[in-house]
């Protein structure tokens, strides 16, 4: 049992793999969701202090003319440039898993849900949320469709998304030390069909009993 006395299921996987879709089906069923990607765009929205500080730390250029993160820009110069990526993570990670913590906390009390769902993409990589979870599910499809995944949905270019890919730990890694393996080459439907599934199971497992 988690920290939170109330199960909570990590879900993880690479850039382009199906988190967010994943994520929904299990809204939908009825599940909460804490997603650390919406805590880190909410801490990065409009007029948030830590635009002053991407500002102060990586240079104006990154703070557009309206006062908004350029996200793209600000994107490929941190995965271009490793040290760059680690002052944003060391910048925003701590006050992401506050948050997340609160939330999930929040949920436990007042929902007291059977089980509920924290999205990290980087849940491997760093080893601050693993205290919190029970199990953990990874999200898994080929390498080309995570590229073509996120340059559909992105301005980014093959290259960009590549770079992205290589920070993360590498597909075999995450697959080996994930409780759960969900592989999403297909439909949506066919991801659907798979996560109402796995909820059924959680429901009726001594894991995720009250």
């Amino acid at each position: 049992m988690s920290l939170l006395q109330i199960p909570v299921v990590a879900l993880t996987g690479g850039i382009g793999s199906g988190k967010s879709e994943a994520a929904k089906q299990f809204a939908k069923l009825g599940v909460p969701v804490v997603d650390t990607d919406q805590i880190s765009r909410a801490l990065t929205a409009d007029k948030s202090p830590f635009l002053h500080e991407i500002s102060r730390i990586f240079g104006a250029e990154f703070i557009t003319a309206e006062g908004k993160l350029d996200r793209t820009k600000l994107r490929t110069h941190i995965f271009r440039h490793k040290e760059e990526r680690l002052k944003l993570e060391a910048l925003v990670h701590p006050a992401i898993y506050d948050i997340a913590l609160q939330q999930l906390s929040k949920n436990a009390d007042q929902l007291n849900p059977h089980y509920q769902i924290l999205v990290v993409p980087l849940l491997f990589e760093n080893d601050r949320y693993l205290s919190l979870i029970d199990q953990s599910i990874a999200i898994d499809c080929d390498e080309q469709l995570q590229v073509e995944r996120t340059m559909s949905r992105s301005q980014l270019s093959a290259d960009d998304v590549g770079l992205m890919m290589a920070a993360q730990l590498p597909r075999i890694t995450r697959i080996s030390r994930a409780d759960i393996i969900i592989e999403n080459n297909g439909s949506l439907a066919d991801l659907e069909e798979k996560i109402t599934e796995i909820h059924k199971n959680f429901i009726n497992s001594c894991i995720v009993s009250k």
